[in-house]
Formats: structure tokens, C-alpha cells, sequence
């Protein structure tokens, strides 16, 4: 009897020990679950890129050819990134001079924000001119398990901060990672320029659904080179400086999750040609040979600088001994997204296709606190992930030198949904036969007329999480912790001084304008996340009791 009591003691203490070690490395082995799941093959070997070729020659006079569309669009660009504001990477030793030529030979947005301060809503706002109130899609697109794996990650590595949550029950009423996306009866800038005649490139990120009916080449664009997995190159390459971000749940998701892979027109995973940066851009000035003869709408939806932070070693080094080594990573990204655009500029001057191609180049939020820079967003509070002015104020800026002034700075608020409509006008193609939220920019990006915006409002919403800007007021509403901002921006641009309790007037006017705004909201399925995301920290600081912050739903 006592032999066995030692065996069943033996093997009790051993399974406590295995738990103990479990637990203490606990998070090392999600993520290794992780990394190690069963994924499809990528081909080792980079296909050639057919781009569909238009006609060699065509004589058409002057002005008769509507004008080609570029839009470039950025992911996670702080606006103290680009040196047209005053800023520049690393207290301007790495500047953006090519970015910078869209607003000095165009109109630059001053007060330029983005759809939504997360990727998905955003790129749908901008798609379609529409807000998630009318469409439902609210909410980022995110792969099975990534909400339940982040939340527990944080929890582990980063206990100074308030909790998570996570809402089994609610991410059991999403569909599929694959059918998260824009509904396919969503009438996308590609598909009303195709009525018009245009043909429609992607090159990219799209993030807007993967399904056959709501992937890029479902909503309307005649081809797409997109990614399908997250690193800009091979984690182990020669030619790849990395830096990873141990405090951040979400980047060590990626590490963990994201390989080196993209697809063409739907075809099976391979591996890129190079730096995703800059191989999608030579992809790019191919297309715009390949089109130069018929009209064209470009989407370039670079996924530089979001994280994984990778930077191209030769970029690496040309931006100089930069500290810390995550600022000198960020740095040469910056460095390669700049290059992209001055590259894409310089083909369309090539090709005699510069004067007559309207070029917008924006980002799709502010940049993230998560990456631990604190400056990417100055002066403004906030980063990704909030409705502070860091996570949605972003660079804006459109060129068409054929019909819009050079060195022209407008400072009325505009946003995302606008450019649809603006694009639609430029363009001559027949609005869809919906309503359309946004506005056309062009009367007062030429100067020849007002911007006219119902009460000069512009709506942002994350699940209970809510902003309007209406003139120089600005409100926002967070549900979950029943907590209020508002601010004077003419007078507090920075968001410093909360007035709701000094102006309950005010704020109760823009709480109405807000509750208005959802009457009859679509929802095409709840979040399932909240995640708390602090205003005047980056993630690599501290929490401490009474810092503010924001909880984000997703």
C-alpha cells in the first residue's frame, strides 16, 4: 500500500509541477498554440505579376479623358510623420519629401480625418461614402480566436493595466473571419467607376473580407495583388532588421500568427518578391504602364507602418543611428512608404499621365500607441484606438494639377467619406442610388465654393464608444465607463481642458445630434472585445490609478 501512496503522491507532485509551469509560461504557450496551427502552403517561388494590358494606342483630345485615380492610402501614419506638418520622424531626421510634393503641388487638408481610429471601418467609409450606421460594418475583421488570445496575453504581460474583456457568447454571432467584411450589396468606388468605364487595380491591404463576394475583386476592382499574411519580409531574412514589442499583446500575436505571403487575383499563397513595401510598388508603376492608355483607378493600400515593425536593412541604416532601435526601425519604414509614393508620382510623370491623375494620399487611422513611440501623433492626445484627435486626425491631401491649385491649405474638417463623392465629381460617374453620407470636396478644394455638411457634423462610433465634431465643438462618449469629453477645438485643439461640465448645454446639443445619428443603425454583428486604451501614455509605460483612458470595442 504505501508503494502505491508514493507512486499516486509521485505523480500528483509532478502534475502540480507541470501545472506550475504552465501557468508561469503561460502565455510563451498560447502563442507557440499559435504559431504552430495548421495553415496552407506557401509557394517558395514569386510568380511573374500578368497585369491586364490596355490599349496601345489611343488618340483622345484634350480633356475629353476623365481623369485617373490614385489613392494611396497609408495604415496606422501619425501625423507628426509626415514633415509637411511640421514634424518628421524622430524630431525630423527622417523627413517625407515625396509625400510631402502631393500637398505642395495640391490641395493639403489641414484638418483631415479618418473614417474610424481602426483599420477596417475606416477603409469601408472610404469605399463607399457611407458611415457603419448605414452599411453595419462597425467593427475589424479579426482571425478565429485572435480576441480570446490577445485578452489573455494582456492580461498576463501587462497586469498594471485595467482588464479586458472578452464576450464568448458575442464572438459566437460573428461569422466567419472570411465572411467579416463590407456586404457585397455596398456599392464601392471601384464599382461605380467601372460603370464609367474605369479599370480597377488594388495593390495591398484590403481587410474588407476575404469571400469570393466581398475580397477586393468581388467589390468591383478587375484585379488585386494582396497580402494575406502580415511580415514585410522573412522573420529570419539577411536583408530584414525586426523589432518586436514584448509589452504589446497585439504584436506578440502577429510574431506569432503572421508569415511572409501574399496572392494575385485569388491564387494560392506564394512568396512575395521582396520588402512588401517596395515590391508592391513596383508592381504598382507596372500596372500604371500597363493602363496608361485608358482610364484607371489605383488603390495602394500599404500596410507600412503598422507592425510587425520590419525595416529593409540598407533602409535601416541610411536613417543613422536613431535610438531607440524600435524609432530606428519605425524610421526607415517611414523611410520606404515615402520612397513608394515618390516613385508612383515619378512614373505618372513618365508616363505624361501626372497633369490629368488625381492622387489622394491619407492614412487610415492615427498612428497606435502600442508601437511605444509618443510622438507619432504630436501635439494631439490619443492614439489608434481612440476618438482623441491622435487617433483619427491624419494627413489628407489630393493632386490633380489639371484642375486643382497648387500650395492651396484648406481648413474646414473633412474626413474619409468624403472622397467618394469627390471621386464620383471629378470623375463624372453616377452616384449609386443610396444614400451617401459624405460630401464633395472639390467647391472647396478649388475655392470656388462652400463645404456643405449637414450642421458641419462628422460621426465616428466603435460599439458603445462614440464621437461627433460639429464647427469647433468636439463630444465623445465612452458607455462603458459612462465618461464624457468636450472640447473648444478652435480655442483647445489638443484636447487639454474637458469642458461637459462647464458647457452641459453644448454637450447635451451634441449628445442629440449623436443619439439622431443612430436611430435606425445597422449592426451586422456585436463586438466581442473591449480593450482599454490609455490617452497620454504608449503602451510601453506604466498604467497608473487616474491616468485616463478609453475602452475600445471590437
Amino acid at each position: 500500500m504505501k508503494k502505491w501512496q508514493k507512486i499516486v503522491g509521485g505523480i500528483l507532485a509532478l502534475a502540480v509541477l507541470m501545472g506550475a509551469v504552465a501557468y508561469v509560461f503561460r502565455t510563451d504557450l498560447i502563442l507557440w498554440g499559435v504559431k504552430n496551427r495548421h495553415q496552407p502552403g506557401i509557394a517558395a517561388q514569386t510568380p511573374e505579376i500578368e497585369w491586364q494590358q490596355g490599349p496601345e494606342n489611343v488618340e483622345v483630345a484634350a480633356g475629353e479623358r476623365p481623369p485617373n485615380i490614385v489613392l494611396i492610402l497609408a495604415d496606422d501614419l501619425g501625423i507628426n510623420d509626415i514633415s509637411t506638418f511640421g514634424g518628421g520622424v524622430a524630431n525630423g531626421l527622417v523627413l517625407t519629401p515625396n509625400i510631402d510634393r502631393i500637398a505642395a503641388e495640391g490641395v493639403n487638408f489641414t484638418q483631415g480625418y479618418a473614417g474610424n481610429a481602426t483599420c477596417s471601418p475606416s477603409r469601408a467609409m472610404l469605399m463607399t461614402g457611407r458611415y457603419p450606421t448605414s452599411t453595419g460594418f462597425e467593427f475589424t475583421p479579426t482571425p478565429a480566436g485572435m480576441g480570446r488570445v490577445v485578452n489573455s496575453v494582456s492580461a498576463d504581460i501587462r497586469p498594471d493595466l485595467p482588464p479586458g474583456k472578452f464576450d464568448s457568447d458575442a464572438d459566437n454571432q460573428r461569422p466567419a473571419y472570411e465572411d467579416q467584411g463590407l456586404p457585397a450589396e455596398e456599392v464601392t468606388v471601384a464599382e461605380m467607376l467601372a460603370e464609367k468605364g474605369y479599370h480597377n487595380i488594388h495593390i495591398g491591404k484590403w481587410h474588407l473580407g476575404v469571400s469570393p463576394e466581398i475580397d477586393a475583386l468581388g467589390q468591383g476592382f478587375d484585379e488585386s495583388l494582396t497580402m494575406s499574411e502580415g511580415l514585410y519580409l522573412p522573420e529570419d531574412s539577411p536583408d530584414v532588421v525586426n523589432a518586436q514589442l514584448d509589452f504589446d499583446p497585439i504584436d506578440r500575436f502577429l510574431w506569432a500568427s503572421q508569415r511572409f505571403a501574399g496572392s494575385f487575383n485569388r491564387s494560392p499563397l506564394f512568396r512575395p518578391g521582396g520588402y512588401l513595401t517596395d515590391w508592391w510598388t513596383e508592381e504598382a508603376l507596372e500596372a500604371i504602364e500597363a493602363n496608361r492608355n485608358r482610364p484607371f483607378f489605383l488603390y495602394m493600400g500599404h500596410w507600412a507602418p503598422h507592425t510587425p515593425l520590419q525595416a529593409t536593412r540598407e533602409d535601416y541604416e541610411a536613417v543613422g543611428d536613431i535610438k531607440p532601435h524600435r524609432l530606428r526601425v519605425y524610421a526607415a519604414m517611414i523611410r520606404a512608404l515615402d520612397r513608394s509614393v515618390g516613385q508612383v508620382l515619378d512614373k505618372l510623370e513618365e508616363q505624361g499621365l501626372a497633369d490629368n491623375t488625381m492622387v489622394i494620399f491619407s492614412s487610415d487611422n492615427g498612428g497606435a500607441g502600442y508601437i511605444g513611440l509618443p510622438k507619432v501623433n504630436a501635439p494631439y492626445r490619443g492614439w489608434k484606438l481612440s476618438l482623441f484627435e491622435g487617433g483619427v486626425r491624419v494627413p489628407f491631401m489630393m493632386r490633380w494639377p489639371a484642375s486643382l491649385p497648387a500650395g492651396r491649405k484648406v481648413g474646414k474638417p473633412v474626413t474619409h467619406i468624403d472622397i467618394f463623392k469627390t471621386i464620383a465629381t471629378a470623375t463624372g460617374a453616377a452616384l449609386p442610388d443610396r444614400k451617401i453620407d459624405g460630401v464633395d470636396l472639390l467647391p472647396v478644394a478649388t475655392g470656388t465654393g462652400p463645404l456643405e455638411r449637414k450642421d458641419e457634423a462628422i460621426f465616428w462610433q466603435s460599439g458603445s464608444y462614440w464621437a461627433v465634431r460639429a464647427g469647433k465643438w468636439k463630444f465623445q462618449i465612452d458607455q462603458t465607463q459612462g465618461k464624457s469629453w468636450l472640447y473648444n477645438l478652435a480655442d483647445d485643439p489638443t484636447e487639454q481642458a474637458n469642458l461637459v461640465k462647464q458647457k452641459p448645454a453644448e454637450a447635451k446639443r451634441l449628445l442629440a445630434l449623436l443619439q439622431n445619428h443612430h436611430k435606425g443603425r445597422k449592426l451586422l454583428y456585436p463586438s466581442a472585445t473591449l480593450m482599454p486604451a490609455m490617452i497620454d501614455k504608449t503602451l510601453a509605460e506604466a498604467y497608473e490609478e487616474g491616468d485616463e483612458l478609453v475602452y475600445w470595442p471590437n
